[in-house]
């Protein structure tokens, strides 16, 4: 069911909070305060913070938009509900074993959100799961407990394997999970040679297969994992080296974001037979491993469809622990110890990207005549004649009548304009008709009940202004453009007032790909969304939700635009609504950019140098004009690689 503004009755707040589904997608760390500015409320309880007062005081310190706000309270409650959801759910069950999270670090690898977790992580063991030597480093420098888990996956050399012993060397619960069978041998040839004896897991490939855009990684096609005969020929390796003790883990994985419970419950229950079986082979096995896949629920629905979950992560945890006890208990074998590999849940709620809006671009622009006004000898084209008969005789046809007949007028203008038979003056005066006509059509279905028809529904597609916001989609947003993955979208402030723009979002690419078409609804997928009308000379700001997972680094240098400016927000604990700035990030410069596609600045600077001394000498430029041109150049250089729009208002700090 697509949710619809009503054009007669009166605005009102509640009606913001149900048209952008903030309570559906937010839960209670969203809120709309009386003037009309969206709050976040990090730890879910009275306290808030106007997100207008961040992006204000972000403003000061020379930060604008795009903006990357991290709520960092919001992150640490992550890991906290995550933990005490497992608690919880153990306690319920009276489960025996224990839970043993860890982060997956691929989802996000800044420094700033990895320290912040295991520190929010401290008390319950929290670990980190690497899938690469680069993302290794990090884990075995970053996680200084050795109680917590330090889980290995994905491709693993030599130089992989060593660097996960010297773990174990120093102390670390670190455990190797074997992917391929070929890294059986790899790990054991490595452990004799440094004289360390690893931990393994075993990957399993479930006949279980995921749902939504990353069902493929799951299922007996999966890139990763052993079947059922490759774990047999593994743990033949292992007896036959007398190392029954290393292998302590299983594995799995069914992808990310997974929509259904069903298909979690159905794989935890067939991974947990592989952890039974090999117990009872005589492996003293300890930990069973569901990977990752909890989902967000991107659009609020609550739904088994793919930006969303049809269930809550309490749910979750009791399905896990629940699942894994009755297998087990029914093989009269131990329970396990639970290691779960969320990462999407954890960080996506946490990041906030906003926008500015800086231009508009609409196909309803308004008709000039060249001269100003008509000239009266000048005869009116029948085309012309025939769109105003359509526009003025609204209740003579049908609205699906009226619209098929301006769709010909419009069609037959601008044929004569191939042909030459029409001006350009005339040809934009027909077209700028069929857009009244449009526009009054849909003005019309709005305000009448029962069915629409499909040609009659796209109207709101057709007619939509595109907004100009300055960022990229394909380095802040990537998941939308490559895998249409939905975001929730919406402004900031002004919610005060009813939005009757019905708008499309295109970022500042030279890309026509580079835009947002597709936005939340509550059953189904919205075409447009409805903004507020540009006001002159006043900044009109958007919030992107839910962009913590993947979008900081998965983002690519698409026209050369980089990291966006990125701030780091706390509450304050003396303030009800207070909060602070622990720490800024200047968004990318040129130069950098330039350095990682091997560009080097200076040299650049010489080149353009070069060229305006040339120009000087045959008295084309003037030397004071070439000195300022070089000038210019070498501090756009210097400058940050976003759009720069003129000062509509000035910010105030925040007292």
């Amino acid at each position: 069911m697509a949710l619809k503004i009503h054009t007669s009755a009166p605005w009102t707040l509640r009606d913001a909070e149900d048209y952008y589904g903030i309570k559906r997608w937010g839960g209670n760390n969203f809120s709309i305060d009386e003037q009309g500015g969206l709050c976040v409320h990090p730890a879910a309880d009275h306290r808030k913070i106007r997100l207008m007062d961040i992006v204000n005081e972000a403003a000061s310190m020379g930060l604008r938009a795009p903006l990357t706000i991290r709520v960092q309270d919001m992150l640490r409650q992550r890991v906290t509900q995550l933990n005490e959801a497992f608690r919880s759910a153990i306690k319920q069950e009276e489960y025996s074993g224990a839970f043993r999270g860890v982060f997956p670090i691929k989802v996000n690898q800044l420094r700033e959100v990895v320290e912040e977790i295991l520190d929010a992580g401290e008390e319950y063991n929290y670990g980190i799961e690497a899938g690469s030597k680069p993302e290794l480093l990090i884990a075995l420098a970053a996680l200084d407990r050795r109680s917590a888990l330090l889980i290995c996956n994905g491709y693993k050399d030599d130089d992989y394997i060593k660097l996960a012993l010297l773990g174990r060397k120093l102390g670390k619960n670190v455990i190797i999970v074997v992917e391929q069978l070929s890294e059986i041998d790899d790990i054991l040839r490595v452990a004799k040679e440094t004289g360390i004896e690893p931990r393994i897991g075993l990957r399993i490939k479930l006949k279980t297969t995921g749902e939504g855009k990353w069902a493929t990684s799951s299922g007996e096609d999966a890139k990763f994992g052993l079947t059922t005969g490759e774990v047999m020929l593994a743990v033949r390796k292992l007896k036959k080296a007398g190392l029954e003790n290393i292998l302590q883990l299983v594995h799995f994985h069914i992808g990310s974001q997974v929509p259904n419970i069903l298909t979690i419950k159905k794989a935890v229950v067939e991974a947990t037979r592989f952890f039974v079986e090999l117990y009872k082979l005589g492996f003293n096995m300890r930990l069973i491993d569901v990977g990752g896949g909890l989902g967000v629920d991107y659009d609020g629905s609550r739904a088994n469809y793919e930006s969303s979950m049809n269930y809550s992560l309490e749910e979750y945890a009791r399905d896990v622990v629940a699942n894994v006890k009755s297998v087990c208990d029914s093989a009269g074998v131990p329970v396990p110890d639970i290691v779960c590999e969320s990462g999407r849940a954890i960080v996506a709620p946490h990041s906030i990207l906003i926008l500015e809006v800086i231009d508009r671009i609409s196909k309803s622009t308004p008709f000039q005549p060249l001269n100003g006004k008509k000239k009266k000898k000048r005869k009116k084209h029948e085309v012309v004649s025939a769109l105003e008969h359509i526009l003025e005789d609204s209740d003579q046809y049908g609205r699906l009548e009226r619209f098929h007949d301006a769709q010909q007028k419009k069609e037959e203008a601008q044929t004569l304009f191939t042909l030459g038979f029409l001006d350009l003056e005339t040809r934009a005066e027909a077209e700028s008709l069929f857009w009244k006509i449009c526009a009054d059509i849909r003005q019309k279905s709005a305000a009448a009940r029962g069915y629409l028809p499909d040609e009659l529904a796209q109207l709101n597609t057709m007619l939509a202004e595109q907004y100009v916001c300055n960022f990229s989609v394909f380095q802040s947003l990537l998941d939308h453009w490559a895998l249409d993955q939905l975001f929730p979208i919406m402004p900031i402030h002004r919610l005060d007032e009813k939005p009757t723009v019905e708008t499309v979002l295109v970022d500042i690419t030279c890309d026509s790909d580079g835009k947002i078409s597709r936005f939340i609804d509550l059953e189904d997928v919205r075409g447009t969304l409805a903004l507020h009308p540009l006001e002159p000379n006043k900044p009109y700001y958007l919030g992107v939700f839910l962009v913590g997972a993947y979008q900081d680094i998965m983002g690519d240098l698409h026209n050369l635009f980089g990291r966006v400016n990125e701030v780091h927000v706390f509450l304050e604990e003396d303030e009800d609504d207070g909060f602070y700035i622990e720490e800024s990030i200047n968004g990318a410069r040129v130069d950098k950019i330039l350095e990682m596609i091997q560009w080097d600045g200076e040299e650049l600077a010489r080149l353009m140098k070069k060229q305006i001394d040339r120009a000087t000498k045959a008295d084309e430029v003037r030397p004071r004009e070439g000195v300022r041109m070089l000038e210019m150049y070498e501090e756009l250089l210097r400058d940050k690689t976003y759009l720069n729009p003129r000062e509509k208002t000035k910010p105030k700090r925040k007292r």
